[in-house]
């Protein structure tokens, strides 16, 4: 009776649920990283640490996307997190939509290399290996011929290993966020990369608790149903993670900004 007379004086909304992952089990999601592998490190580093001082559990790291581009080091982040994949199963990647973009430009598709380079791939381009003298002086053409040059044929199929969603307990972690009226089952990978307002603005129960990067807050945003942990790493130099254990939740994050949003 309690819960319904609460349910309905908070504007009819049904309570979320506990937020809880089973027993046994600690999970980590991480942020965008956007090629700052000094802060990768970081918070590796942290999430380690983290691990070691609590109860025994099998610990699970998730990393919901948006690894290269705009910083100055993406090659090295997806070389950093290929390395940790061959050495534990127990981390897991979603693909983000700036992974999106760049895998279609290494496929060659029409249209995809300009659109990457606006949402901050010459930041990608340069660490690979390619110099400004010569990003510069191509033509989309010569560009694209250069990238499939110098991005390993491990990268490529590391990143089209990535997932889409992951579902585990009370929560579902996804890159950008979900469409509020379709299922979890029938979400279209494109929703789950691209959308924003459809989904931040949305006010009615979900099916689970999302966590969600993509769309840059200062601080963690939590929410009933969402929790975004996308703190802008490559500007603001805060790369967020967010621990999972039970029906507990906690904060790691690099260190403090040197920009604001």
């Amino acid at each position: 009776m309690l819960r319904r007379i609460l349910s309905t004086f908070k504007g009819n909304l049904p309570l979320a649920p506990s937020g809880a992952v089973p027993a046994g089990s600690r999970i980590y999601a991480v942020g965008d990283i956007h090629g700052r592998l000094d802060l990768l490190d970081d918070i590796l580093g942290r999430i380690e640490g983290d691990d070691a001082d609590r109860m025994p559990a099998v610990t699970t790291v998730i990393f919901l996307g948006d690894l290269i581009d705009r910083g100055p080091a993406s090659a090295q982040v997806v070389q950093r997190l290929l390395d940790l994949s061959k050495r534990t199963d127990r981390v897991r990647f979603l693909l983000g939509n700036h992974e999106e973009v760049f895998l279609k430009a290494l496929a060659g598709e029409k249209g995809a290399l300009p659109f990457f380079l606006r949402i901050g791939g010459k930041q990608t381009v340069l660490s690979y290996g390619i110099t400004e003298e010569e990003y510069r002086a191509a033509d989309y053409d010569l560009l694209a011929a250069l990238l499939r040059q110098r991005v390993p044929q491990a990268h490529i199929d590391f990143l089209n290993g990535f997932e889409d969603l992951i579902e585990i307990g009370d929560f579902a972690f996804v890159h950008a966020g979900i469409r509020p009226d379709v299922p979890l089952a029938n979400q279209v990978p494109g929703t789950l990369r691209w959308i924003r307002d459809e989904f931040l603005n949305h006010r009615g129960a979900l099916e689970k608790i999302i966590v969600h990067g993509h769309s840059i807050t200062e601080e963690v945003e939590e929410k009933r149903w969402r929790i975004g942990i996308d703190t802008g790493a490559f500007a603001s130099g805060r790369l967020t993670a967010m621990g999972f254990e039970s029906d507990r939740r906690w904060v790691l994050q690099t260190g403090a900004a040197d920009t604001s949003f």
